[in-house]
């Protein structure tokens, strides 16, 4: 947490990222020069955004400046929240009335039958007679019926009734709703009727937060993008009422440069543009790991990397393939669908707070219940009285009570123990030291499931794979998950950016926006109508680009479809070349489609015989930002690897070995080119690495630890 590089001189340009979760606040402070400076700190429920503060004060305090001098020479704040998230999951969010085309009220009901199995496993959903559609998201008390008709080719068939409309806005007011979605159908081909509700509702109710179908997802089939819109409409107001005090906060600090807000797509967008796509920060705290480890793996020369990320709460998981971090057009938030680009990023929970439970039948559950930041652990001794992930790290000997968080927060192994033995012990006959090595194995073992799960079902060998680890918790628990995957190379991303590497995400992120169209027709296309689509959204994103009120250091526009063959219902999102457009270059979308195709689901898994079918386009603006850090290389070491031992203590790692003597290192004392044997634990102020048996652990020229696995 110190400065790798010290004495800053006036002037000098920082870039922050700041990553709140549920359990710690992780923050970095990078300037040109390579100079980073971290914190973690205790996130502070509900109210957030004074742990965001307390972030800052600690990275202003390594910088050695006051808070208002760091703020004053920055040129952005990259900020991932869970407020969005938190929300939705919470139900704390806004009350939302909802106007369609009249006989479509009930889409939202019917759910295109889409309700029973969204969001469920194979498992889950083949179990019929327990499946269960989830409320909708709007009561029929809220909902009405619009008079108008716009057809399939953008046609206005029934004008508007624009006093029809009014009378329905003063309905909703009335019945206390906070926000207004509005999604007409077909609006997408036509949005004269969407803008013009927009007006109607200005005059009958200003002030009124009010999402457009047709501004935010544009896309085809009716369900989805009501549902989508919806869900926007419910976490706009909330996501405003934290960004806009908060902003002002840091205004008042003197912040110079804009704060943006992480969105699921893995780039960030300004916090005055995002409560109006509020949908689409629903992911940031997921990603910022993974456009992190992107970065890194891009440094580091690795094409395709399991990015895995242990926290307070979650275990996370993405992937990075030929260089690129898998996305998808769309995911699902329960049980409803959502139309926002996001990276592809899976999710249980089996963070470091996760409980660890027995059941009625006797079963050992290790989460996805958390302790979160308060109470927290029982070993925190604030209260928390129920066994944790990490009182279980503690009891096995893996974590140093006098050194979490650099001995900052002292751990009460005592505690830890009374827990474990009382909720875990007595209930399966077992002695304390043997319930924690069960809650460290079970949580192994899921762990290890979900990223072969993962790398497996998207059609990968984990041997091609290096995995990353990353958060408070992952360290300690990587060498297990990825043996249980089957890869070769571990990488424990240390040196400045350890324990906050999620926040080092967010500080290298750039602001990305999107913009899509559903145009839906089969191959040979017109080019003209593929040009004049793509021309529209490119225009669209400039457009947006510009609307941040940054002065970005480089623009540059990402062009893709979502295709598919003529018999399917799913889409494949495929890239698309750069350039204009001939019959030649059309041609080209459908063979990449195919390229694509092969590459999801296997060779000669494709039947170019039943057509293909492009249904919608996108294009992705990336603004790149003008401080954009690398991590540094650190200098070679001067002392030995034996300087940095710090002594021994019994450890349990696995069944295989049980209990034994392992050696522990104090990674201050660690340089690149130091060589580690296992067994090992390495302790590093933010966390703490294990290198198991028969492994050795390198460190790299950034200070990370380069684990080849047995």
């Amino acid at each position: 947490m110190a400065a790798t590089r010290p004495g800053r001189q006036a002037g000098v340009t920082y870039v922050i990222g700041l990553d709140v979760g549920g359990t710690f606040t992780d923050a970095v402070a990078a300037d040109p020069s390579g100079a980073l400076y971290t914190a973690k700190t205790p996130s502070t429920p509900p109210d957030f955004a004074r742990g965001f503060e307390n972030a800052l004060d600690l990275l202003a305090e390594q910088a050695g400046l006051s808070t208002e001098e760091l703020l004053a020479r920055t040129s952005h704040v990259a900020h991932g929240t869970t407020a969005a998230l938190n929300a939705l999951v919470t139900g704390n969010v806004a009350t939302v009335g909802f106007l369609t085309t009249r006989g479509h009220g009930d889409a939202i009901t019917i759910m295109n039958v889409e309700g029973r199995y969204l969001g469920l496993s194979p498992h889950e959903a083949q179990d019929t007679l327990r499946t269960r559609k989830p409320e909708p998201l709007v009561p029929r008390s809220l909902r009405r019926e619009v008079t108008e008709r716009i057809d399939r080719d953008g046609k206005v068939v029934v004008t508007l009734d624009e006093q029809e409309v009014r009378t329905h806005l003063r309905e909703l007011v009335a019945l206390g709703v906070d926000a207004l979605a509005v999604s007409l159908l077909w609006s997408f081909r036509n949005q004269a009727h969407e803008l013009r509700i927009r007006e109607l509702a200005a005059e009958e109710a200003p002030g009124l937060y009010v999402t457009l179908s047709s501004e935010l997802t544009p896309r085809i089939r009716e369900f989805a993008r009501a549902a989508t819109t919806i869900m926007n409409a419910q976490v706009g107001p909330t996501l405003r009422a934290y960004l806009d005090p908060l902003e002002a906060r840091l205004r008042a600090r003197k912040l110079a440069g804009p704060l943006l807000v992480m969105q699921g797509s893995g780039g960030t967008v300004s916090a005055r543009r995002a409560p109006e796509v509020a949908i689409t920060t629903v992911g940031s705290v997921l990603t910022g790991g993974v456009v992190g480890a992107a970065r890194l793996a891009e440094q580091l020369g690795h094409p395709n990397v399991v990015s895995t990320d242990v926290g307070g709460t979650t275990f996370l998981v993405g992937l990075i393939v030929d260089g690129r971090p898998i996305s998808t057009s769309g995911t699902v938030l329960g049980q409803h669908p959502l139309n926002t680009p996001a990276l592809r990023v899976h999710a249980i929970g089996s963070g470091g707070g996760a409980i660890a439970s027995v059941d009625r039948g006797g079963n050992l559950r290790v989460g996805p219940e958390s302790a979160g930041a308060s109470p927290g652990p029982a070993c925190y001794g604030l209260g928390g009285t129920m066994p944790t992930v990490t009182d279980a790290d503690l009891v096995t000997g893996i974590l140093n009570p006098d050194f979490f968080l650099g001995g900052r927060q002292p751990l009460s192994r005592d505690l830890a123990e009374k827990a474990l033995l009382e909720h875990v012990g007595r209930p399966l006959g077992l002695a304390v030291r043997d319930a924690a090595a069960a809650v460290f194995a079970v949580q192994n073992g899921q762990t290890g499931d979900l990223a072969r799960k993962v790398v497996v079902e998207a059609g990968h060998d984990p041997r091609d794979f290096v995995v990353y680890a990353f958060g408070g918790a992952g360290p300690m628990h990587s060498f297990a998950y990825a043996a249980e995957l089957g890869a070769r190379e571990l990488v424990v991303p240390l040196g400045p950016t350890a324990g906050v590497f999620s926040a080092y995400g967010l500080a290298a992120s750039a602001v990305t926006v999107s913009a899509e169209l559903s145009d839906p027709a089969p191959l040979p296309l017109d080019p003209a109508r593929v040009q004049a689509n793509f021309d529209a959204l490119a225009d669209r994103v400039r457009t947006a680009l510009a609307d941040q009120e940054i002065d970005f250091a480089s623009v540059s526009l990402r062009r893709e479809v979502d295709a598919r063959y003529g018999p399917q219902i799913s889409e494949v999102t495929t890239p698309v070349a750069d350039g204009d457009f001939d019959e030649a270059a059309v041609a080209g979308i459908g063979d990449a489609f195919e390229a694509q195709y092969a590459r999801q689901f296997g060779p000669g898994t494709g039947y170019r015989e039943a057509g293909i079918q492009v249904i919608t386009y996108r294009v992705h603006g990336v603004g790149t930002l003008p401080v954009d850090p690398d991590l540094p290389v650190l200098p070679k070491p001067a002392g030995r690897v034996e300087d940095a031992r710090k002594g021994s203590r019994p450890v349990f790692l696995d069944l295989r070995y049980g209990w034994a003597d392992t050696a522990v290192y104090d990674y201050r004392a660690l340089g690149p080119g130091h060589v580690i044997t296992g067994p090992a634990i390495v302790e590093v102020p933010t966390t703490t690495v294990v290198v198991p048996s028969g492994a050795e652990g390198t460190i790299d020229r950034f200070g990370n630890l380069a684990i080849r696995l047995a």
